[in-house]
């Protein structure tokens, strides 16, 4: 019985950092390693060629996660995606979306493609309308159980002039106790600060996220090249 609890336990936390593990190890779209990450855009991630499974043909500015309906909390992230000006609106790139479920899992779903389970059932794609602007309507992620992490969504970006798809700073809350002050130095601001201030209506919290291209994204066009 030990060492059936050891071993699952085990599972809960690699599936986790599996899932988490987007800033790290440096891959492009098709999932084949890329040698010099001072060669593509962003630098490269692990997991974020993921987005491309399962992503439909037709996105729209709008998305309702499959959560939506369940019990939770109710979300609402909603924006405008900007130039590197951060003032012109950028229509149709498509940001893809993935987070835990409300107790801080990533569940798979049945019938869901094997290669998205890392990233659970709570997922999805918007594509920003001629304004710039998206939403997202989900469920608020919970914490892990295995550490102290702040509860978060994950974000990438595939901006259609780019060959590769790179990840922003990941979505948390402003009112999140593990939130501590050394958790929000670390925060590179890629794509703005993901640092959301919520407010609620009836039973929805909701949150604002503009989100601008190519800041302090490496390799990013018409940028320095700095890591």
């Amino acid at each position: 019985m030990k060492r059936l609890i050891i071993l699952g336990l085990f599972a809960v936390l690699f599936n986790i950092l599996t899932a988490c593990n987007a800033q790290n190890s440096p891959n492009n779209q098709t999932g084949q390693k890329v040698v010099n990450k001072n060669k593509i855009v962003g630098g490269g991630c692990e997991v974020c060629q993921l987005m491309y499974v399962g992503m439909p043909t037709n996105i729209k500015s709008v998305d309702y996660s499959l959560g939506w309906k369940e019990e939770g909390q109710k979300l609402l992230v909603t924006g405008t995606v900007y130039r590197l000006d951060g003032k012109t609106p950028a229509p149709n790139i498509v940001i893809y979306y993935w987070h835990a479920d409300p107790n801080g899992n990533y569940s798979p779903r049945e019938g869901m493609e094997e290669k998205a389970r890392p990233h659970g059932y709570l997922r999805g794609w918007v594509k920003s309308d001629k304004n710039g602007k998206y939403s997202i309507y989900t469920l608020k992620p919970g914490h892990y159980s295995t550490d102290d992490t702040p509860a978060h969504i994950h974000l990438s970006v595939k901006e259609p002039h780019l060959d590769n798809e790179y990840y922003i700073d990941d979505l948390v809350f402003d009112d999140d106790k593990r939130l501590t002050a050394r958790e929000r130095r670390a925060f590179k601001n890629r794509g703005g600060s993901g640092i959301l201030k919520v407010s609620s209506y009836k039973d929805m919290q909701i949150a604002q996220h503009d989100i601008i291209l190519g800041l302090n994204i490496l390799n990013y066009p018409g940028t320095l090249n700095k890591d």
